[in-house]
Parts: structure tokens; sequence; C-alpha cells
């Protein structure tokens, strides 16, 4: 059996894994753009918070991702269902990108026109709001594309401690040294990070400002 055959045969059983999938990877990213963006505009308000809040951001990205799931199995709330467990370390590998970006995109935002802003009469808020965000969405959008393209490939390993998604055919594989079945869940994970990656991409170049 072809890899086009074992997947028509069991097409249903490859929506609802890309769905799960998705939704780990939808649910994550939210979560992480909701905590990474509002650190990473408080570290250009507070410089003192830049160390400590991006050292640790970077970290997490050095730890295995089996081996961050192996430290959150005990947890007492994280630990009761494998689909919290990944998507809490989704999030948590999603963060250093958007405070990074939402960092560099505010501090990138050209002097003169926070200073004309200023002349204006504009308070810190209304800059940060009407003035440097506009200005940096498309950096932010393009850390929101690279979290959510990370996200794709290890929420895969999130089938190792049963949270689903298409890293299940992956295991699977594995364990029958089959190729095909290996693939089923490669190929359509590798698409939805190229989908979002060209998503993000055009939304990225259509926020980003003409210079």
């Amino acid at each position: 059996m072809n890899l086009w055959q074992f997947m028509m045969q069991n097409r249903l059983e490859v929506v609802e894994l890309t769905l799960e999938h998705l939704w780990l990877v939808g649910i994550s990213t939210l979560i992480a753009v909701v905590i990474g963006v509002p650190l990473g505009i408080m570290i250009t308000r507070w410089p003192a918070l830049n160390r400590p809040i991006l050292g640790g951001a970077n970290v997490i990205q050095t730890i295995p991702s089996l081996a961050l799931f192996g430290f959150l199995l005990p947890a007492p709330w994280f630990g009761e269902r494998a689909d919290r467990m990944a998507i809490f370390a989704l999030t948590l590998y999603a963060l250093l990108p958007l405070i990074r970006n939402t960092y560099a995109g505010i501090k990138g935002v050209d002097p003169a026109v926070v200073e004309a802003g200023r002349g204006m009469g504009m308070t810190d808020s209304q800059l940060l709001f009407q003035v440097q965000l506009p200005l940096a969405l498309g950096v932010i959008i393009a850390g929101i594309r690279v979290a959510t393209v990370i996200s794709v490939g290890l929420a895969t390993i999130a089938a190792a401690i049963g949270a689903g998604g298409l890293g299940e055919y992956i295991f699977r594989g594995l364990a029958m040294v089959s190729n095909q079945v290996i693939l089923a869940g490669a190929i359509p994970a590798a698409i939805l990070a190229l989908l979002a990656d060209f998503g993000f991409g055009l939304l990225e170049k259509s926020l980003t400002p003409k210079s």
C-alpha cells in the first residue's frame, strides 16, 4: 500500500488528527501572544526587566521538549491531562520569538516619529497604542509567524504523551517501521507549517510600513 492509498483509506483519522494538531497549535499560540506581546512591551518600558525576561525565555528554548513534558508530568493540574500539558509546553516555547520581536519592533520605531508625537502632547500610552504598536505590527506578526511554525513542529512530539495530533502517525510508524505511516503524519504537519509561514508572511508584508 502506498502513501496515497493509506491516507485515502484512513482519511477520517487523518482529518481528526489534523484538527487535533491545529487545536494544540492554535490555542498555545494564542495564549503565547496574550502573554508574550505584553512582556515585550514591558521590557521596552522597564529595561531592568530585559535580562530576566528574555533570559528566562531563552532558557526555556534550551530545554528538550520531551524533557519539558517529563518535568510537567508530576504537576498537579497540568499533568492530569495530556492536552493541557502539551498546550502549556508549546506556549512556553512560543514566548521567545514573540517577546523578542515585540521588543525589537517597538525599539525599531524611528525616534523622530516618537519625538514628534511627544511634541504634539501625546502621553506614553497614546504613543504606544497610536504610534509605536501600529508601526511595529509587521515585526510583531513576524514573531507570531515564527512562533506558529515552531509550534506546528513541536506539536508532533506531543503525541508521545498522548496529546494527539499528527505525531500519532509518526510515533506509530516508528513502532511499526512503516515509512507510509510516518509520512502520513509528517507530510500534513509540514504542509501546515508551510501554510502558516506563507499566510503570516503575507500578513506581515501587508502590515509593514512602506519606506
